[in-house]
């Protein structure tokens, strides 16, 4: 081949795999998604509703029924965007852009679960976060609630003994009025013991007896078969949620502070701008989430100057602290109104 011959050639050849790459780069999907800190909302403040063509501004966390205390400043719940569906190119310059971070897509998205089915999964979490965010509240408040049967295993040791809706009062003799300590007081009961249980039923107090099975992850722990939640006992007290598309359970906590601020005197925020996050159980203890650094940097970028950390997510948290941004440890919903009260008095609350 002449000089000028290999020359075309080479171009030629060059061109058609820069077209291939390109075509590549901004084509193909790849099996990644990329997180990166998502909205905040002021659990305190507004949120516009979209239904049948018609927006509403409503409160996030609306409660009727009973004088609410006014409020300031913020308490933010915050989140981690999901971008699925990227291009190597998409992807390659979201991770070099600092901001985002790169996961397997099978870790948010499972491949024996549509997508249709993880969404409904997370609004289901956000549903269950929302029940414990008020049980977590009213409890801490001192106000009515009971402790009910939410539902029966259909081939349980109390599907022809408890029913759904059972208000119950005692388990093996043991008083109990949350979740831990109904399964605590059956986890006492071996497996085959009969448990007395106390309940009301129809507005009757009465006791029946439950044979307990073995738990299917435990053959040493007791199995009584049915799932309990602690629910609003007054029936004048409304409350509920606009929290808009956020799925999953890492609002409660916020959720749960917000109720306190409003149905409490005083401020929680003495009028400033706090965000955080984690799960809460009706008991008041906090879990971690996942996401923890974006959404420090999604508090920040929004305003706050506080946010309050999961203990178990501290240790990632201080990896990447945005400027301006204190980290606040808390563990239970206690240890995180006594921090805030803290922060109101000017005094030093807990820090990861």
């Amino acid at each position: 081949m002449q000089p000028g011959h290999r020359r075309i050639a080479t171009v030629v050849v060059t061109v058609l795999v820069f077209v291939a790459l390109l075509f590549v780069g901004t084509t193909v999907q790849v099996p990644f998604v990329a997180l990166g800190p998502g909205p905040t909302v002021n659990t305190l403040g507004t949120v516009e509703i979209s239904s049948d063509g018609k927006t509403e501004t409503k409160p996030v966390v609306d409660i009727t029924g009973t004088p609410t205390d006014p409020t300031t400043g913020n308490l933010n719940l915050t989140t981690v965007s999901v971008t699925d569906g990227m291009s190597l190119f998409q992807s390659l310059g979201m991770w070099l852009s600092g901001t985002y971070t790169l996961e397997p897509r099978d870790r948010l998205f499972p491949p024996d679960q549509t997508p249709d089915q993880v969404r409904k999964q997370n609004e289901q979490d956000m549903t269950g976060s929302e029940s414990n965010a008020t049980a977590a509240a009213l409890l801490f408040l001192d106000r009515p609630t009971k402790l009910v049967v939410a539902s029966v295993a259909p081939s349980g040791p109390s599907a022809d003994v408890l029913r759904q809706g059972d208000e119950v009062l005692t388990v093996a003799g043991k008083s109990v009025s949350t979740t831990a300590e109904m399964q605590a007081a059956v986890k006492g009961s071996a497996p085959g013991s009969a448990v007395p249980i106390g309940i009301v039923r129809g507005g009757q107090p009465q006791t029946v007896t439950v044979t307990l099975a073995a738990r299917p992850d435990d053959a040493q722990a007791g199995y009584l078969g049915v799932t309990p939640e602690v629910v609003n006992a007054d029936p004048s007290l409304k409350i509920s949620y606009n929290v808009g598309d956020i799925g999953g359970p890492s609002a409660g906590m916020m959720l749960t502070l917000a109720v306190i601020d409003r149905l409490s005197p005083g401020e929680l925020t003495g009028g400033k701008f706090i965000a955080g996050t984690g799960t809460i159980d009706d008991s008041g203890e906090v879990g971690p989430i996942g996401g923890i650094t974006h959404k420090t940097r999604a508090a920040r970028d929004a305003g706050a100057t506080v946010f309050l950390v999961p203990e178990g997510n501290c240790a990632e948290a201080t990896s990447d602290v945005p400027d301006g941004l204190t980290l606040v440890k808390v563990d239970t919903l206690q240890s995180a109104v006594d921090a805030l009260d803290d922060i109101g008095a000017g005094r030093a609350a807990p820090h990861c």
